[in-house]
């Protein structure tokens, strides 16, 4: 456990080892929970398919393509919840192939309307 005070400024850091230096590490989605077993019920979601969902969240450059940093500010669930845990899903592609999920940013999905 890392112990924090409430809207204290986290800094997370995400590195690949690997002897290939021409990958690049995204971070996709990150999910706080109460429960380090279910991301689903009751569940905060700090980045999404790219996309920033809470406010305090903010993305850092590296000298490294293999480090990927970021930081949020701590929060807590209400309610008998003295824990958070953190899932995140972080893909790793080839540096400069702009056409992989990488470099694309923030990917927001629409529904298409199946009328006629």
């Amino acid at each position: 456990p890392y112990y924090v005070d409430l809207n204290q400024n986290l800094f997370l850091q995400a590195s690949l080892y690997s002897s290939d230096p021409n990958l690049v590490v995204f971070v996709d989605t990150c999910v706080a929970s109460p429960d380090p077993s279910n991301f689903r019920t009751l569940a905060y979601e700090l980045i999404r398919s790219g996309c920033v969902k809470d406010p305090t969240y903010s993305s850092y450059s590296s000298p490294y393509s293999g480090v990927a940093r970021f930081s949020f500010n701590a929060f807590s669930f209400v309610n008998r919840h003295p824990s958070v845990y953190l899932q995140c899903e972080l893909v790793v592609c080839r540096y400069n192939d702009y056409s992989s999920r990488c470099y694309q940013g923030c990917v927001s999905r629409f529904k298409r309307n199946t009328g006629s």
